[in-house]
């Protein structure tokens, strides 16, 4: 006889084809959110691409705002994870007075390497270049969640470093000024490497060694003036 009031007990194999449907659904939106933009982009484009009916975007994400916002919040966790390591050092490095100037500059010119391979990187790295490009110039759904991350995993720590070097509080307007000038160096390749600036795709190992290359060599050539200005 059958317990009718036995726990129900999702089996393994139903819960695997649900997630790997979600997932899909994800990775088909991200690619048309990127190319259209949030109004741009349709659910039934996203279902078709994706290979499931319209139901099933309801179902695992409510709407396409729910949809939108599920994929922000799936580029912050992963900024948060690539940012993680670097994020102790450079908060154990400001808590302390006594951290030398050389070993924050060091600090900034690897924030904003890491910043450098975040926006190279990774699965899908061209939509999500194309996700942070489009966070400058449109007011779609969850995008203040991605500006939140990015204030909060780049824009601050790399502010409180400038400070420091400069000796100056982190709310004086030439040290916001100064953080955005550094910071404009990486997010300038999360533009549409399809234009004909960079060779190539933009993204193949020579071009983002550049890249770092070049965003170090300014940044340290920075560093060098700030600390030679306050050894004056």
């Amino acid at each position: 006889m059958i317990d009718t009031k036995a726990p129900f007990r999702s089996r393994p194999g139903v819960q695997a084809r649900g997630e790997d449907t979600r997932r899909r659904i994800l990775e088909t939106a991200l690619d048309l959110f990127a190319a259209h933009g949030y109004e741009g982009a349709s659910t039934r484009q996203i279902a078709d691409g994706a290979g499931v009916n319209l139901p099933a975007i309801q179902y695992y994400f409510g709407n396409k705002e729910g949809l939108y916002r599920a994929i922000i919040e799936d580029i912050a966790a992963e900024t948060d994870r690539h940012m993680a390591s670097l994020a102790t050092r450079v908060r154990a490095a400001l808590d302390s007075p006594d951290t030398p100037r050389a070993e924050l500059a060091a600090l900034l010119c690897e924030m904003l390497e890491t910043f450098v391979s975040l926006v190279t990187s990774g699965a899908q790295v061209e939509s999500r270049r194309l996700i942070f490009a489009r966070a400058e110039v449109e007011e779609s759904p969850g995008l203040d969640i991605l500006h939140e991350n990015g204030m909060r995993q780049i824009f601050n720590p790399c502010l409180a470093l400038v400070s420091r070097l400069h000796g100056k509080p982190t709310d004086d307007p030439e040290m916001a000024v100064r953080n955005l000038a550094l910071i404009g160096q990486v997010v300038i390749f999360c533009n549409n490497h399809k234009r004909p600036v960079l060779p190539g795709t933009g993204l193949d190992a020579e071009s983002v060694r550049l890249m770092r290359l070049v965003v170090r060599e300014h940044t340290e050539a920075v560093c060098r003036a700030a600390l030679a200005a306050s050894a004056k």
